[in-house]
């Protein structure tokens, strides 16, 4: 990357910029009993051991739209912040496993996406790094034998078939204390992984096969919700409006008119906020599986006829997600704009916050090119520009303005935050459930 990139920031190309400059100084003015409040949160509730958040910001709305429990692209991070990333993951492992010395990564059972393997490389630098001996160790059935793989980075990766020994499971000769999830599990939880005396970070409850994106986002609704109140703002603004349809089957066309119903009611909801701030750009709704990840069965939708008339290239892109799961639910929700722009094609980008335990270790901009502002940019053709700021994500000045590249930084990774709380009540609830 060129010295010009990595001091690039995207520019937020919109009008409505006075808005978020009003949330960004409240932020800032606000900074201290901030992290008071987050600290008291992380006592009732512990953050989970990792997390990535999408965000997008629309110069008078700056929200999250997508939490993921199991994040890729830590090749896409800022090298600079890799001394957060190791203290951020020894503050967790001692908490969670105290007597951890080695821990276990299980991937995704991707055979061929060398830009995960990138990353998995890197996610096993970090913990070793950390003062953690670490191996991989792949559930796929079909892998059958140890590989090692040269990454255009220079690493080497090596993957290994997992082996369970009584209760407990690992490669040959490598049975640690602790196994670290990096796969969803959207197919379910793997019968090698059941009933095993290791502690699982995060816990199989987390996986897809249990958990709905609606789900999360209720639980971030009363954190905005409780948050908006702690600064005296609306938690609109933070917050995106959503609503569910169940029992739908998009080859069937089975559920349209719930969807069609619900996109009506969710976009007069919308309309009538932007007419409260005075915004003159049109709503449109994102409707998604609940379940699930890596940007697929996306879609956008500007009205109810257009909800009603989907063609069937487009039911065919809902009906499934990855690994061949059928939707057959989706979360409606509020869309929200992305008016920041990267480079001399004014591509549109959004921020993605990583963070490890409860503190922020850095992040990236996604970019297209191929896509609008109002579009799904977690898609192919996509590309990531490592956020370029020196300083920590929590190290605001206050003596720059409010949109100046930290204190800008600072309020994306205090609404990552606010995500994250919601990702860690929402787990603390199944724990209960469990219970």
């Amino acid at each position: 990357m060129s010295i010009e990139n990595l001091h690039a920031v995207p520019n937020l190309t919109t009008v409505l910029t006075g808005p978020l400059r009003k949330i960004e100084q409240t932020l800032l003015d606000q900074q201290s009993s901030i992290e008071t409040w987050f600290r008291k949160q992380w006592r009732k509730t512990p953050a989970p051991f990792y997390a990535s958040v999408d965000l997008r910001n629309a110069g008078f709305k700056l929200a999250p739209v997508d939490t993921n429990l199991f994040p890729a692209g830590f090749n896409n991070l800022n090298v600079a912040f890799m001394p957060l990333c190791i203290q951020a993951t020894q503050s967790a492992l001692e908490h969670i496993c105290p007597d951890a010395n080695q821990v276990l990564i299980i991937p995704e059972n991707h055979t061929r996406n060398t830009a995960y393997f990138e990353s998995l490389a890197m996610l096993q630098e970090i913990l070793i790094k950390a003062g953690y001996a670490t191996k991989i160790g792949s559930i796929n059935p079909e892998f059958k034998t140890t590989q090692t793989i040269e990454l255009e980075s220079g690493r080497s990766l090596t993957l290994q078939p997992i082996i369970r020994d009584g209760d407990r499971v690992g490669v040959e000769g490598f049975y640690p204390c602790a196994v670290l999830l990096n796969n969803d599990l959207s197919a379910g939880e793997p019968d090698i992984l059941k009933g095993i005396e290791q502690i699982i970070i995060p816990p199989m409850r987390s996986g897809w096969a249990h958990r709905l994106k609606s789900g999360h986002f209720s639980h971030y609704q009363n954190v905005a919700e409780e948050f908006a109140a702690q600064i005296g703002i609306d938690p609109w603004l933070i917050n995106p409006l959503f609503t569910t349809c169940g029992e739908v089957n998009f080859m069937k066309r089975a559920g349209e008119d719930c969807i069609a119903h619900n996109v009506g009611n969710l976009l007069e909801a919308i309309q009538k906020k932007y007419d409260e701030y005075g915004i003159t750009e049109p709503p449109f709704i994102i409707v998604k599986a609940d379940a699930g990840t890596y940007g697929m069965g996306v879609m956008t939708i500007n009205s109810v006829e257009e909800a009603r008339e989907l063609n069937r290239k487009q039911r065919t892109k809902m009906s499934k997600i990855k690994g061949g799961q059928a939707v057959s639910q989706v979360i409606l929700q509020e869309g929200v704009y992305t008016f920041e722009n990267w480079g001399s094609e004014q591509a549109v980008a959004e921020p993605v916050v990583y963070m490890l335990d409860h503190f922020v270790v850095g992040g990236f901009y996604r970019v297209h090119t191929g896509r609008g502002r109002t579009e799904n940019l977690n898609a192919p053709g996509m590309h990531f520009e490592p956020l370029s700021f020196a300083e920590p994500c929590n190290a605001p000045d206050e003596k720059m303005p409010p949109d100046a590249r930290p204190n800008r930084f600072y309020a994306y990774g205090v609404i990552a935050r606010l995500a994250l709380l919601a990702a860690a009540r929402e787990l603390d609830e199944l724990k209960r459930d469990d219970n």
